[in-house]
């Protein structure tokens, strides 16, 4: 062998000791570091530091956002790691009100709540209060109002069945113009047809209809006004076919002609 390339066993011993401590310093350095992570991860799990500071509600507006805070019993002493998401989006979809929520957490301590109320359509009248009835067909009886509302159209006479459920229904298949209006919509059944209502115009015309093809005969009532004399008031019938009544004269009756496609 080369004796050049024979390496001696003491010399070798001081290079072993040195890798040898490295290795030790290194696992040291790493144990401490792991060491006092942990410690700070407990210090700041316990400490205000990992309370939620910030609580965002967003797309509410029947309920207020105190109320929905309230619901999901998040305070600022709540430790964030502890907010349970889907627990509280299933608190949340379970009210009348709310057609969706999403809750989020966005670090180090903010938590978001997006929800998508369901829209009024509807106030319903009872006694002297009125309460409203949203796209489901869900009456919140506990936000009544007293004063008259101008938001949607009042519905009088309605009781609590497939009658309310189906005239919601009718609503919602219109366009919002159209059913911004109407003022009022009376239930007002006949022997031959359960589902005649009578509805008051906020340009001063009535109408009457039937449930059975109220959103599709309404859906042309723009169409219908504009072939109209705007200052002469009267009832439009929408029952079978198109047709004006004057007020002043009733006896007369005018073919009122629909969009062009309509039978």
């Amino acid at each position: 062998m080369d004796k050049g390339k024979i390496v001696a066993l003491e010399d070798r011993i001081p290079k072993l000791k040195e890798q040898r401590r490295r290795k030790a310093n290194r696992r040291l350095i790493f144990l401490l570091f792991l060491f006092f992570t942990m410690i700070a991860v407990v210090a700041y799990v316990q400490s205000p530091l990992s309370h939620v500071k910030k609580i965002t509600v967003k797309g509410n507006e029947l309920l207020t956002t105190s109320e929905i805070i309230s619901i999901t019993k998040i305070s600022k002493k709540t430790n964030i790691w502890s907010v349970n998401r889907e627990e509280i989006t299933s608190k949340l979809q379970g009210l009348s009100e709310i057609k969706e929520a999403e809750v989020k957490i966005n670090w180090p301590n903010t938590v978001v709540i997006q929800m998508k109320e369901h829209k009024i359509n509807a106030y319903l009248q009872r006694d002297k209060s009125y309460y409203p009835v949203m796209e489901n067909a869900e009456i919140l009886t506990d936000r009544e109002m007293e004063g008259i509302p101008v938001s949607a159209p009042i519905l009088f006479e309605f009781k609590e069945d497939t009658i309310l459920k189906e005239m919601i229904i009718e609503l919602d298949k219109l366009p919002a113009e159209i059913v911004n209006s109407i003022s009022e919509i009376h239930y007002s059944p006949k022997k031959t047809d359960d589902y005649h209502i009578t509805l008051f115009m906020n340009d001063g015309f009535e109408v009457n209809a039937t449930l059975r093809s109220f959103s599709e005969k309404m859906a042309h009532y723009p169409s219908i006004i504009s072939q109209l004399n705007p200052d002469k008031k009267g009832i439009i019938d929408l029952e079978v076919g198109s047709f004006f009544r004057a007020f002043e004269v009733e006896a007369e009756e005018t073919d009122v002609e629909k969009d062009k496609g309509e039978g």
